[in-house]
């Protein structure tokens, strides 16, 4: 399915036609996509966008449909692998001999940047990847699994990628470690636009939640990945020793049902509130302090969002975490473990009515580290040079 949208005109000096392709919508490369193609747009580029509609979330379409790109292709793209690659991996290919040519073609998390980077005998059009946190980032994975989707990400990267973009110097590192060559890569971390603060006192009052009352934040999937869990754990023991302080918990997932029945067996039913009705964005300045207990990342945009609100974070020592939260100052990097002691700590010391304050300066002080113009420009740069080099 196409959606064709009419093109706008840009002051850019050197316009490109950029396919950008993307299989989840939700989290942090949903964001980054949206982020990329309205940004890449506005300046002027020619821009078409793939994604997939199997997990598409129905805010992400909505949002996407509205940037006005040339033209908005679905292809059923599964995450796991199987059979459906085939003809997903041709309907892509079909999409870039009839829609193009292109300048560049960039694809986005693992299973979109295989697809895009293999390809049929033709006329070469640079590739781009963006893995969003490569699978063998994830600590649950196993020795025989690392070594299995290392090897995959190393040979595409050798013998089918033009430039591999990595959110963060712990991205980078690992990807070093799995035998990406450093020649072909670069950091260009994620940027926000600062959250808007309109939403703050309507989200408390829809949870009944006082304005005094302290709340903790968390904002993601409701997957293994970012641990929410943990954080049900940690609160049950934080509750008696943070008095008027809430949980609240914006996303949805796979884990959904099971967090639903974890709170019901906490007794807490009043004090932790779960649901998907506020954008990441919409809720952040609702909170006093942002907790991420993931068991892996890359570059978290939940972090960076919670940067420019100028709000303090606990954060899991994953990829990331210390570019953007320094331990003691504007928040706490603590052991990622599903022991949960570390985490109840760090929140009962980062709710005391002296040490909150003292997080929130030096939190606001940090607030425009991470822009998103900043990011376009890095990115940008990439896409020009490449097509510069084609066109040499």
């Amino acid at each position: 399915m196409s959606v064709n949208k009419p093109s706008r005109e840009g002051s850019t000096a050197n316009p490109l036609r950029l396919l950008e392709v993307l299989e989840p919508s939700g989290g942090g490369s949903g964001r980054h996509f949206l982020d990329l193609c309205r940004g890449m747009h506005a300046r002027g580029h020619h821009v078409e966008a793939i994604y997939s509609p199997v997990r598409a979330e129905e805010s992400f379409v909505r949002e996407l449909m509205a940037i006005g790109l040339a033209t908005v292709h679905a292809v059923d793209i599964r995450r796991a692998p199987g059979p459906s690659d085939v003809p997903a991996f041709r309907a892509i290919n079909r999409i870039i001999r009839s829609a193009g040519p292109f300048d560049i073609v960039h694809g986005h998390s693992s299973k979109a940047g295989a697809l895009t980077r293999l390809r049929l005998p033709g006329r070469h059009v640079p590739r781009v990847y963006t893995p969003h946190a490569f699978r063998t980032m994830d600590p649950t994975l196993g020795r025989s699994g690392r070594l299995i989707y290392g090897a995959i990400e190393s040979a595409l990267a050798w013998f089918f990628t033009d430039h591999l973009i990595t959110v963060s110097e712990d991205e980078f590192s690992h990807a070093l470690s799995i035998g990406i060559p450093k020649q072909r890569m670069s950091v260009i971390v994620n940027g926000v636009l600062p959250p808007s603060p309109d939403m703050a006192s309507a989200i408390r009052a829809s949870f009944g939640i006082p304005a005094d009352a302290f709340v903790f934040g968390f904002i993601g999937r409701l997957s293994a990945q970012k641990a929410p869990e943990r954080l049900i754990k940690a609160f049950k023991s934080v509750a008696s020793s943070v008095g008027n302080s809430y949980l609240v918990m914006i996303g949805s997932g796979e884990l959904n049902e099971p967090l639903r029945r974890a709170i019901c067996a906490s007794g807490l039913q009043n004090r932790i509130h779960l649901t998907s009705a506020f954008t990441g964005p919409q809720a952040i300045s609702a909170f006093d302090l942002i907790v991420m207990p993931s068991r892996y990342e890359a570059m978290p945009y939940v972090m960076l969002e919670a940067a420019a609100a100028g709000r303090p974070i606990i954060i899991s020592d994953v990829g990331g975490a210390r570019t953007v939260v320094d331990h003691g100052e504007n928040g706490f990097v603590i052991p990622n473990t599903d022991d949960v002691s570390h985490l109840a700590k760090a929140m009962v010391a980062a709710a005391d009515r002296d040490i909150h304050p003292q997080l929130i300066e030096a939190a606001n002080v940090r607030r425009d580290r991470f822009t998103l113009d900043l990011m376009l420009d890095q990115t940008e740069e990439v896409y020009q040079r490449l097509a510069a080099r084609r066109r040499r």
